[in-house]
């Protein structure tokens, strides 16, 4: 079964191409997992605060395992730092697509 997911992510203060360039990388992953970028989009400044998040995901994996298997790939494993480093928050939900 499908897995869909919305993963909203926030930059830490002025590391807002650092989260673009990390998520280039680790997204880049996506297919070899069976999973890929439905729509990508970052959010437009407006407000000067944290609450709304700096990109916004729409990803698709063709099953769970797929999903584990990208969460468990060593190669995005070892880019942990860069992504603590530029990532503040993430905040990921399972959503069915209408």
């Amino acid at each position: 079964m499908e897995v869909n997911l919305c993963v909203l992510l926030w930059a830490h203060e002025g590391r807002e191409a650092d989260l673009s360039a990390h998520e280039d990388q680790v997204l880049g992953l996506l297919a070899e997992h069976d999973g890929r970028v439905i729509q990508r989009a970052k959010t437009v400044d407006g407000k000067g605060d944290d609450s709304e998040p700096t990109e916004v995901q729409l990803l698709r994996f063709a099953s769970e395992g797929a999903l584990d298997g990208y969460m468990n790939d060593d190669r995005r494993a070892a880019l942990a730092g860069q992504r603590d480093a530029a990532i503040a928050m993430t905040e990921v939900l399972r959503v069915q697509l209408v």
